[in-house]
């Protein structure tokens, strides 16, 4: 009787997915982020690479009047510029994708791989291309915010004190602020603790806190080290003298703006290779385009029920 019952009687659910077509996704990959910076950012086609910054020397030294109803002798001036302006080099982000043909000829539906394996690639370049603009040592934003535009927390959390003196920094149509997401999450327990949450604005689709009618824009490219990170307030845009994209047009494979595919060939094993290449930098074309809030704490939490006793 045991033998009886344990007997299958239909068809089971191994043996049936012999025949069955599983639905099939696109390889994720969970280090892809919005990457907002560079959509928020006016973007400067670059001729031959190179990008010349001219700036007036000292415009102090530049004399205006307002006359009396008088024929008194008028001021006499100039605007001098400087001899010697700084001059941006476009960075490249490379690498060289390879390919197996057998892999590409036999394993391409209902997805092509070198396609998705493109595409992947792609996306990785520009989460670097992110990062550059943000910690490269020549332009990058950390690395190019001037020493009086430079301000610290008071207690170590940023506080609605804290954003506040930074807008004094960047007051002249300021744009978004900049910073990781633990630094966003930090600001909002602060706002909280005063009773005073932060609203929030929607920007691609998606919903950011705000302060001041100010959007906080998350990268988790700036930069965070023992528990300290650092705020950003930018002001962007070539009308407004403020931060601007560099890139270089029309490359050969160009897929996006500063961005190109181009086969190299297929080696003897049969190893097909894609050269992709990023050209970017960055620059600030006045001072107070940029200002950078140092020594942020984001480990700090309150214990409400007693604060509040």
């Amino acid at each position: 009787m045991a033998d009886q019952a344990e007997r299958q009687t239909a068809l089971g659910d191994i043996a049936a997915r012999q025949l069955a077509n599983a639905t099939k996704t696109v390889p994720q990959m969970g280090t892809i982020t919005p990457r907002w910076l560079t959509h928020l950012l006016q973007w400067i086609p670059v001729e031959a690479g190179i990008y010349r910054l001219n700036r007036v020397k000292d415009a102090s030294k530049v004399t205006v009047e307002c006359s009396d109803r008088d024929e008194r002798v008028l001021p006499q001036t100039f605007v001098d510029y400087e001899e010697h302006p700084r001059e941006y080099m476009l960075s490249a982000v490379n690498t060289v994708l390879d390919v197996h043909t057998r892999v590409s000829d036999l394993y391409s539906n209902p997805y092509n791989q070198i396609g998705e394996q493109l595409r992947l690639t792609i996306e990785m370049v520009k989460e670097r291309q992110e990062s550059e603009l943000i910690n490269n040592p020549e332009y990058g934003l950390l690395h190019s915010a001037s020493p009086q535009q430079r301000i610290k927390t008071r207690t170590g959390a940023p506080t609605p004190d804290d954003l506040d003196e930074l807008l004094s920094k960047v007051w002249k149509e300021p744009g978004f602020f900049l910073l990781h997401p633990a630094a966003v999450a930090a600001f909002g327990r602060e706002c909280t603790r005063r009773g005073v949450p932060p609203p929030a604005v929607s920007l691609f689709g998606s919903q950011f806190v705000t302060w001041r009618g100010i959007p906080l824009i998350p990268s988790d490219k700036v930069p965070q080290e023992n528990g300290k990170t650092h705020i950003l307030l930018i002001r962007t845009g070539e009308r407004k003298q403020g931060v601007v994209g560099l890139f270089q047009p029309k490359l050969p494979g160009e897929q996006s703006p500063g961005l190109s595919v181009r086969f190299m060939g297929i080696n003897h094993k049969a190893i097909a290779s894609y050269l992709v290449s990023l050209y970017c930098s960055l620059a600030v074309l006045t001072e107070d385009a940029l200002g950078v809030l140092d020594d942020v704490e984001t480990g700090k939490y309150h214990d409400y029920k007693h604060e509040y006793k």
